[in-house]
């Protein structure tokens, strides 16, 4: 099984970035002990802050990944393009918020990318991650 985590803008800060919403542990460390837990799936890991390589990295996995876990950051507020993107690949992508967005901003409370997603998982920190590993593990089993 092989899956793509994507993070979107600003993410490549986590550890340094408001501790107090996001924690104090960079992703890449988090990537570790994922890789660590959910082995022997082959997972993978990209993150821009431009739209575009984006939207390019969903073309390229999602005809032959088994799955996607996003967290667009910002452009899960604002990108048709991103959306577009998730609807044009058959991979299930799964939305993730590191932050319950809901309890936030109220601009943070909509999400453009949500109904191309199989589903949304939001407000668990850095386990949201593996709580859509889990998801897409037994998808297939429901």
């Amino acid at each position: 099984m092989r899956i793509q985590i994507i993070n979107g803008p600003n993410l490549n800060l986590l550890g340094k970035r408001e501790p107090e919403v996001y924690g104090n542990q960079s992703f890449e460390t988090f990537f570790q002990t994922l890789t660590q837990s959910f082995a022997p799936i082959e997972l993978h890991y990209f993150q821009s802050n431009v739209e575009g390589e984006i939207v390019d990295k969903l073309q390229e996995v999602g005809f032959s990944f088994d799955g996607v876990i996003l967290n667009a950051g910002a452009y899960t507020h604002t990108s048709v393009a991103i959306h577009d993107a998730i609807g044009s690949i058959p991979s299930p992508v799964v939305e993730v918020h590191i932050s319950n967005v809901f309890a936030r901003e109220e601009f943070r409370h909509h999400s453009l990318i949500t109904s191309k997603c199989a589903g949304l998982i939001t407000g668990f920190g850095l386990q949201s991650y593996a709580l859509a590993m889990i998801y897409l593990m037994n998808r297939g089993n429901s």
